[in-house]
């Protein structure tokens, strides 16, 4: 299948807790195995999961943090893999990109070295416009 014919995946990815990071890479993996591109654009808290080491200390929110003991034994009995090693297992694909905001970084005060190396491009909410406006579905987490 030619790049134009392919169908595409948008995705804001604007939630930073684990549950939000499941559905976002859940979504990209399956949007992969259909041969569809996914594009992740990480912004405001979601961005802050991508600084070194975050990923791993994603939590479930306030609300929801009495469930997440049980949340973890069942996804680790269900084998899934953490949120970030679904990121490496899905980088290992030429259909996924992630891209990091680049006015939260600038807000947060954050530099490219802070981030993971996963990150493909650091883009403006412009840029990644027109990457969704290519998109057959846009969503946002």
């Amino acid at each position: 299948m030619s790049q134009s014919e392919r169908r595409r995946l948008a995705l804001v990815v604007q939630g930073g807790t684990l549950d939000k990071l499941y559905c976002a890479f859940i979504l990209a993996s399956t949007a992969v195995a259909m041969d569809m591109e996914a594009h992740l654009y990480f912004t405001f808290w979601g961005l802050n999961m991508l600084m070194k080491g975050a990923m791993e200390k994603a939590s479930l929110p306030a609300d929801y943090k009495h469930m997440e003991a049980t949340m973890r034994e069942n996804l680790k009995r269900m084998k899934y893999p953490t949120p970030y090693e679904m990121l490496k297992r899905l980088k290992n694909s030429d259909l996924f990109k992630v891209y990091a905001c680049s006015p939260t970084i600038e807000m947060f005060g954050m530099k490219r070295e802070d981030l993971i190396p996963e990150v493909d491009e650091i883009i403006g909410a412009a840029t990644f416009l027109e990457v969704a406006a290519q998109a057959d579905i846009t969503l946002f987490i």
